[in-house]
Formats: structure tokens, sequence, C-alpha cells
């Protein structure tokens, strides 16, 4: 057996991913990649998340674009850099110049483009992110097209729409004293919270949703854009650094540890049914299956419920309901089905096929039974049975399209974190997100539970277009379906920070992605390329986590904190009088943990240890005896971690 490369061990794939360029002017900083600008900095604190000029297809697809003639010029206090750059498909093809020039007080970004064919597109420009920290809930002063000023806000809770519109300038401080202007060029621009998505950024955008989509530039059309960030006063102390090492602690309060469970899909069956002597070890509290009657049978319920039966979980069903007219007939006739095979689902999920899509704003919506209607039909159909609302597709489409709460028991949804972009980086910042979507979905579900999931790193669903993307190259990209991190380090400590922050945001049941498919834990068979897996059956990261996670389940929880929750993260639960904690790296560098007592036991699942618990499904649950309060996480490890001591006012 070929014993799998560091990269294979991290991320699920060899694709090589270079490291962005620094371009530096005076205080001001940003990174060079792939031709766009990510993380631009003022005296070390960030102003500007990301400006890119990029092109979308008629499925909001983001090409990727080719680059040539790349010069960067570097000298004294200026920056700049030029390129050609190109992208295509079998159908069509955009080319465009970019020049990027930055001073100690200033960046211009301008991009000229042309049509080299039709060019069918729903976006093609700048985009412009703002961040969350120092921004979410901030003033911002907005200049208007036509030259109107307005004072705002950015907002807290996630707005469902576009929060600002006919867009010129934006202007805000990230820090007192330090003010930023973004100045927006070339075409009407407008914002959209990106927090919907699970994006850790304000997004503006070019061309407003309102003009139609998609559109075509004919050959020869041009575009001529250009964004400009000027920056007045200055940061004071506020960008000092800190301690270099990362510490745990114990706050007051707390509350219950969510149930966690596993997604199953029709696909899944039967490459499940073969792996249940694993997949029992990975004990889901609950197992949610995904029933499109469009795809299913009844068949497949009795199936789905007999694989939950033998993994020791509460069955869930997840219910696609494809009719309009005729919607009342066919939940009564799936009611029918689930009591024949004895009315094993405890919860039962509801959704119309026509909310599987999303409907952008100022579009109409498409047609779907009465959400009160339809409800009411399932407690008829399903008597016994805890029937949920919301959305089986992302928090976007239950914001947009809020449930009535009057005839559920509960509200859930799903996200995916590669929507608008497929890079680690833009992965793992998506956790700054989540605890702004714990809010804004409490102040939707009322006093109802808040389910979430079955939820992967990859989308299992595309409310956008036709699909998710295939992925046989089993490359890092934006709406993969199957995304290789789930087979790597980085996804489960991805899964500890998702669960963690969901879990302080009060969410009661959190699913995760799958079993055997392109989401799942367990090693199958898969259309694309899977290295190390495809010459070895052993369980992902990822099981692991899940497993840790389901031994937690219902148990008191005591508020954990990180003083660098992107550097590390933490939950735990009191297990026999014991603080059980889990903790994740989310970075590719080593961290030093101080933790908030003396540790008794310990296992760690690191690149070191990776092809040992592939092959051991029980490998995080056997930890081994250890002392001090103090623990080294490599790349993207994860730590199970037993400490004596439990809740705060028991902390010598």
């Amino acid at each position: 057996m070929t014993q799998p490369s560091r990269s294979v061990r991290l991320f699920g794939t060899e694709e090589i991913v270079g490291e962005p360029r620094i371009l530096k002017a005076g205080e001001l900083s940003a990174e060079l990649d792939a031709g766009n600008l990510r993380h631009i900095r003022f005296a070390g604190i960030e102003i500007i998340r990301a400006i890119s000029f990029i092109a979308r297809d008629r499925n909001w697809g983001t090409y990727n674009a080719t680059i040539e003639n790349l010069a960067v010029d570097e000298s004294g206090d200026r920056f700049e850099v030029t390129y050609a750059a190109s992208v295509s498909d079998a159908d069509q093809s955009f080319r465009y110049r970019a020049r990027i020039v930055g001073t100690p007080r200033s960046l211009t970004f301008s991009g000229e483009g042309e049509a080299a064919s039709n060019f069918m597109t729903n976006r093609t420009g700048f985009v412009v992110l703002h961040p969350l920290d120092g921004v979410a809930g901030r003033p911002v002063t907005i200049e208007h097209v036509d030259g109107t000023i307005e004072e705002g806000r950015f907002p807290e809770i996630i707005d469902p729409l576009q929060p600002m519109m006919d867009l010129r300038t934006l202007t805000h401080e990230p820090v007192s004293g330090l003010k930023v202007a973004c100045r927006m060029e070339g075409d009407t621009f407008e914002m959209e919270d990106q927090r919907n998505w699970t994006d850790a950024s304000y997004k503006t955008y070019v061309r407003p949703l309102a003009r139609p989509w998609p559109y075509k530039l004919a050959p020869g059309e041009r575009l001529e854009q250009s964004v400009t960030l000027t920056v007045e006063g200055d940061a004071g102390s506020a960008a000092a650094g800190g301690d270099t090492n990362v510490s745990i602690v114990f706050g007051e309060g707390g509350g219950t540890f969510p149930k966690v469970g596993v997604g199953l899909q029709r696909a899944e069956i039967a490459a499940t049914r073969e792996a249940l002597d694993t997949l029992k070890r990975l004990a889901p509290n609950y197992l949610v299956y995904h029933h499109d009657p469009r795809t299913c049978d009844a068949a497949d319920l009795k199936d789905a419920a007999d694989i939950a039966k033998a993994m020791g979980a509460e069955p869930w069903l997840e219910a696609v309901i494809a009719e309009v007219d005729g919607f009342a007939d066919e939940i009564a006739a799936l009611g029918r089905a689930v009591a024949a095979i004895g009315s094993p689902f405890q919860v039962v999920q509801l959704s119309s096929a026509a909310d599987l899509k999303g409907t952008l704003p100022g579009s109409p919506w498409p047609p779907a039974p009465p959400a009160d209607a339809l409800f009411k039909a399932a407690r008829t159909a399903f008597p016994n049975a805890r029937i949920g609302g919301g959305m089986f597709s992302f928090f976007t489409e239950l914001n947009r399209k809020r449930p009535s709460l009057a005839d559920i028991d509960l509200v859930g949804f799903t996200t995916s974190a590669i929507v608008h972009a497929g890079d680690d980086r833009t992965l793992m910042e998506s956790l700054e997100a989540l605890p702004f979507v714990a809010a804004s979905v409490r102040e939707i579900a009322g006093n109802r539970p808040v389910s979430v999931g079955p939820s992967a790193i990859g989308m299992r669903m595309n409310p956008y277009g036709a699909a998710p993307m295939d992925n046989p190259r089993n490359i890092r990209q934006a709406m993969n379906e199957a995304d290789p991190r789930q087979r790597g380090l980085l996804g489960a400590a991805f899964i500890v920070g998702y669960f963690a922050r969901f879990a302080r945001g009060g969410a009661s049941a959190v699913a995760f992605g799958g079993t055997t498919g392109p989401h799942g834990v367990v090693a199958a068979k898969q259309p694309g390329p899977q290295p190390f897996f495809d010459e070895s059956d052993g369980v992902f990261p990822a099981f692991h986590v899940q497993r840790a996670l389901a031994d937690m389940s219902s148990r008191p929880m005591p508020t954990v904190t990180s003083s660098e929750p992107m550097a590390v993260e933490a939950v735990a639960a009191i297990v026999d009088d014991r603080t059980n904690m889990l903790l994740a790296n989310l970075t590719a560098e080593e961290q030093i943990v101080a933790l908030p007592a003396e540790m008794v036991e310990v296992a760690i699942l690191d690149a070191d240890r990776f092809v040992e618990a592939a092959g051991s499904p029980g490998y995080l649950a056997e930890s081994r005896p250890a002392s001090g309060r103090e623990l080294r996480l490599g790349a993207f490890a994860v730590a199970r971690v037993v400490m004596a001591c439990c809740m705060p006012d028991s902390l010598p």
C-alpha cells in the first residue's frame, strides 16, 4: 500500500496551491492570489477582505482565469501589478487586462475586457468583500450613484436581500480613527449579505440583480471598471500583537450538548449496508434520510429506517413534496407508506420541490403549496411524528422564505462552505459567519428548536443551477459535490469549528453530510479519484470527530472560549464527572494550546497518525494517559482531551 503524501493527509488531494504574494506600500499591504487581491490591510488591520475581477457563467459558476504576462513591480512605497487574463469554456470566452497600483494610502484595481464571442454571463466584473470583524453592525457612509449621501449600518442580523443598493462609494472605520473609502466605478454596484451562504463577508458586486440575467456580452463589447481604496487616519494601538499561544478557558453558563446526526441519500443505501459494521461504531444520535419521490420509491423508506435502526440512530425523514395542486394527496400517500413499515420516523421534515431552488431578489417565486396547508396535511399524515419546516437547501433560502411556525415543531436548514469560492482559506473563514447565522435563525425560529444539516463542505444540491460541480480532477473548487477535504484532516478540523459555533448558538441538533457517498465518512467507491482510499478501505478523519461528538451528545455543555477562535476551536461536555473536550487546529501551522485544567487522558489525530486512524474506527476514542496543561497540535490536528475538572466554579 502506497503511503499517502502530506497533502493527501491534510487536504485529500495532490493539487498544488501556490502561496499568495504579499504586496506592500508603506503600512498598506495586500495578498496577490490568482490575479486578485485578498486580505488588504493597513497597519496590520484588515480593511477589505477581497477585491476580485470575476466572470460567472449562466449557472453562477465562477470561471478560473488563465493569467498571462504577469508583471509585479515593487519599488519603495509603491507597487504595481499588470497582467492579461482570459476565461472560457467549450462555448464562449472573455478576455481582460488588469492593473493594480498601491501606495501608502491608496490602492486602485482596474479591469478592461471584451468578449471574444457571444458570452452569456450572470455577472462579469468587480466584486468587493468587506470583512466581518470591525464591520458587522457598524456605521457606514454610503454615496449612491446619483451622488446622494446616506448614513447607514452594515447589518448585524443577516439581511435576506440587498442591504445597500445603487452604490458608488462605501466609507467605514474598521477601528476608531481609521477611515477607509471604497469607490467603485464603471457600472452600478449593490451589496448582498454573504453570511447567508456562510461567507465571512458583505459582498458588493457589479450589475444589480433587478436587471435581466443571464445577459449577453456581444463579441467586441467592452467593459471598463475600477475599484479605488483611500485610507485616512491611523490604527493607533489596535494592531498590536499578543501572545503567540492559544488559551482555552471555561466561561459562565452553558447548556445541553446538541444531538449529532448523519445524512443518508438513496445512492448511498447499498454501500451503507456493506459498511454497516463500521458505521455502527459511528453511533450517530439520528439519521436523516432524504426522500425525493422523483428519484426514490417506497422500498427506500424501509431500507433507510432499517439502516438507522442498525446504527442505533433515531430515524428522521426529509421528504420532498413534488406536487403543487395535489400536495395533500401526495403527503397522505407518503404517510400511508410510512405507516405500512411501522411509522419508524420520529421526525418528518417536509419541503416543496419548488423550494429546492433559490429565488433571487426581484425574481418571482415559483408555484408551491401554501406552507400552512402543507404542514397541516403533514400533521394528519404523520400523527406521532415531530414535524419540521424550513429548507433542505441553504440558510439563504430559509432567510428569504421564512416558515409559518404555527404547525411545525422545529426549523431546519443546511449549509455548504464553498458556494462562492473553493480555496482552503475561504472555507475556514466561513466559520466566522456561523455565529451570525445562529443568531439570525433564532430570530426566525422563535421558540422552536433549530436543526442544522445534513451539511458538509461540498454541496449536496445546487439551488442556483442544474447541479453541483463534478470534480474528476479531485481539486478545490466552488460548488463541488465531492470535495477532497472531506477525506482530509482539514475536513475533520472544520467539523469541530462548525459544530462548536452552532452548539454555542443554540442549535438542538447538528447533522453532517453522509455515510459512504461524496459527503461520507467511510471509504467506498466513487466516480472521482480518492488518493490513498482508492486502494485502502478505511474511515476518514471526519468519522472520528463525528463519533466523538455523538459520544458527548445530550450531556451538560460548559461554555468554552478560545483566545484565537480562528486558530484553535474547542467544544466540551461533562461525562461521568469529567470534562471531555474536543479541540481542533484550524490552521496549517503548529499551535501551542494552554488548557483550562490538568489533562488526564488524550488522543491526537494528526498527519503522523492519519494511516493508523484510517484503519481503526475506534482510534480517537482510545485515549492515552496524559498530564500537564499544554498541548501541541500540528496542522489541522484534532485532539480529544479528558480533564478531571469540569465546571468553572470547580477550577482552582
